[in-house]
């Protein structure tokens, strides 16, 4: 026991989370800077090259956050007063608000226990004249069940919405999350593995959405087509309504830089991840999350079941490990419509789940430190 009292004394207080910034982010950004070219511009269309040439995104275009990357797959497909998306609660409010911005309503579909991701079984009986896409979330980064929602979207002709703000850099079946959906989004927010600051990329796999995408993510002017006059002023007809998502060279610069050796830190929380089902598969109250060999997770979050769990939660605290749930399923605002009960995976998820620090800053001793801590009870 004193020695354990002494690694603590060390190990100081672990964060859920850390910001990743490259030491090449600085010149990068100052040259942005020094230039005072800081809209949308070439370090734009660099940054979405390179998401396209090493995470094996399909035309992304880089936006000024994840929730606008979610807005506009619902604005450019269609949905609107009426309409039906089916989504999994195990989310943040945005994937829901961004169903409601646009007059339609988020039906919830129950989850599988052992991910925290949609369904698909769950999808089919929440179907109805008026569903018009299913939204797919991978919790955690951890991939959904993707074949099977594409079955049930062709069957019943369904737009499929991948909400991939935990996942650049993660497969399905060997496959890049943001090359297998009509619509795929991502977050490049300040604590996931990819950040501009704020961002996020929106991807299409069909070339006329993807044109639709880079229209309408600026007010909806075709700035590739619309010439400006001799008097100053762009030549264009706006047809329909368009958004300012575009992102910046200024946060594009902090992209470029944090892409660099974005494989390698995946590969290292990969060597984490590891290290904790090692340490944690035969601890008594705690059930690991299911993890299948046809995917790959992008390790956003380690979750996992726990018995006991404030308990749990306080004993980690006490040892300076941060503990979370992050989210809870989202059903329960008012504005989606309130708690549904009928939801038994959703509602058990509720009361077991939890998360411990997963990020860049780690280091092997203090997972080594976490899993002993667990070890010990609570």
């Amino acid at each position: 026991m004193a020695g354990q009292l002494d690694i603590s004394s060390t190990m100081g207080n672990i964060s859920m989370f850390n910001t990743f910034v490259h030491p090449s982010a600085q010149s990068r950004v100052s040259e942005v800077l020094s230039t005072t070219f800081l809209s949308e511009g070439k370090l734009v269309k660099e940054f979405e090259a390179r998401l396209a040439a090493e995470l094996g995104m399909v035309n992304p275009a880089a936006l000024n956050s994840g929730t606008s990357a979610l807005h506009l797959a619902m604005a450019v497909s269609g949905i609107g007063h009426g309409d039906e998306v089916i989504m999994a609660p195990q989310t943040f409010i945005a994937s829901a608000i961004s169903v409601v911005q646009e007059g339609a309503t988020p039906v919830f579909s129950d989850i599988q226990y052992e991910t925290g991701n949609i369904d698909p079984a769950s999808i089919k009986d929440k179907i109805t004249e008026r569903t018009k896409a299913i939204m797919a979330v991978h919790w955690g980064g951890y991939p959904c069940d993707m074949d099977e929602i594409h079955a049930l979207a062709r069957q019943y002709n369904l737009i499929v919405i991948e909400d991939a703000a935990h996942a650049p850099g993660a497969t399905y079946k060997s496959r890049a999350i943001g090359s297998i959906s009509d619509f795929t989004c991502f977050s490049f927010q300040a604590i996931k593995h990819l950040t501009t600051g704020d961002g996020g990329a929106l991807c299409c796999t069909g070339s006329e959405n993807a044109r639709e995408v880079f229209r309408r993510r600026w007010f909806g002017i075709d700035r590739a087509h619309s010439p400006v006059s001799e008097i100053g002023e762009r030549i264009y007809d706006l047809t329909d309504v368009g958004y300012k998502y575009h992102l910046s060279d200024y946060a594009a610069a902090l992209g470029l830089a944090n892409l660099e050796g974005f494989e390698e830190r995946m590969q290292y929380r990969r060597q984490l991840v590891r290290q904790y089902h090692d340490g944690l598969s035969q601890v008594s109250g705690v059930t690991l999350f299911e993890h299948k060999t046809d995917r790959e997770s992008a390790h956003w979050l380690f979750g996992f079941h726990v018995e006991n769990r404030l308990e749990f939660i306080r004993t980690l605290k006490a040892k300076g490990i941060a503990s979370s749930v992050v989210h809870d399923g989202i059903d329960k605002n008012t504005l989606f419509g309130g708690k549904k009960m009928d939801l038994i995976n959703q509602r058990r998820f509720d009361e077991t789940q939890i998360h411990i620090p997963l990020h860049d800053a780690l280091l092997p001793e203090q997972i080594e430190y976490i899993i002993n801590t667990i070890k010990q009870g609570w």
